[in-house]
């Protein structure tokens, strides 16, 4: 009696959820977002040159990350969006987060056989894009990027909760797996085997160094003439600066552009 009860239950739903499946496919239609609008800052609060903590783009780009850490609204401060690319064009992105910053540039760790490692190895430069909604700004970086030495990357890999450092054993990035129960057994072995061991760093995994050429610091306006203030890296400090040109500190370089 139960069984045939289930039975009967079953065949009465499964024809049902594929209708529903059906209907869902033939009901869906491109979505119009023209509608989705946001107010960012009026002009009032507008971000002018004379609003710059400092003319060197690492320092001001530190008062920005410092007043982002202060805003209860913002999740990770140092989550970021890292694009890199292939040697023939073809871009991809994904988010990281920001381990280090400082004069010589912005360090993060992967797996290097990852997607990202292998474009990084065959075109090392990359752009970095911060976005903190709250505050209505986002920060564009681009330069090279290179590999750090081992023993910086073995010296993070260590100040990592233990967790960490085995699924970074675990998983072979960016690889196809059947699924995650693979996963799961994989991470429970190794738990096991390092219980009272120390987990080797893999030799596939380590840190990077983009080192800025270009800092850009935008903050929304509600008109959409959004404040765009640009740095860039002179290669050359003898070159003549144009009118809207102004110096920075050091070889720096920085100039206004339109939204």
């Amino acid at each position: 009696m139960f069984s045939g009860q289930v039975g009967l239950g079953l065949r009465g739903l499964v024809p049902f959820a594929f209708r529903s499946l059906s209907q869902a496919r033939k009901s869906f239609c491109p979505m119009d977002l023209g509608s989705l609008r946001k107010s960012y800052k009026g002009d009032e609060e507008a971000f002018e040159e004379k609003h710059l903590s400092s003319l060197d783009p690492i320092e001001q780009f530190s008062v920005w990350f410092e007043e982002a850490m202060r805003c209860p609204s913002i999740g990770e401060v140092n989550a970021m969006c890292l694009a890199t690319c292939t040697r023939d064009g073809r871009p991809s992105a994904r988010m990281v987060l920001l381990k280090g910053f400082g004069q010589e540039g912005f360090r993060f760790f992967t797996n290097h056989e990852s997607r990202k490692g292998r474009e990084l190895d065959s075109n090392p430069f990359a752009s970095i894009v911060f976005y903190w909604e709250p505050l209505s700004r986002q920060v564009r970086i681009e330069g090279s990027v290179e590999r750090l030495p081992e023993k910086e990357s073995e010296k993070y890999f260590y100040m990592r909760p233990k967790s960490s450092q085995i699924g970074a054993v675990v998983s072979q990035q960016s690889t196809v797996i059947a699924d995650r129960e693979y996963l799961r057994k994989k991470n429970a072995e190794l738990e096991e085997m390092y219980r009272e061991a120390t987990v080797p760093k893999p030799a596939y995994w380590g840190g990077y160094i983009l080192k800025p050429e270009v800092i850009e610091f935008w903050q929304g306006q509600t008109s959409r003439l959004h404040d765009r203030i640009v740095f860039r890296r002179l290669q050359s400090s003898s070159a003549p600066l144009g009118p809207m040109t102004h110096q920075g500190a050091g070889n720096w370089v920085y100039e206004r552009l339109s939204p």
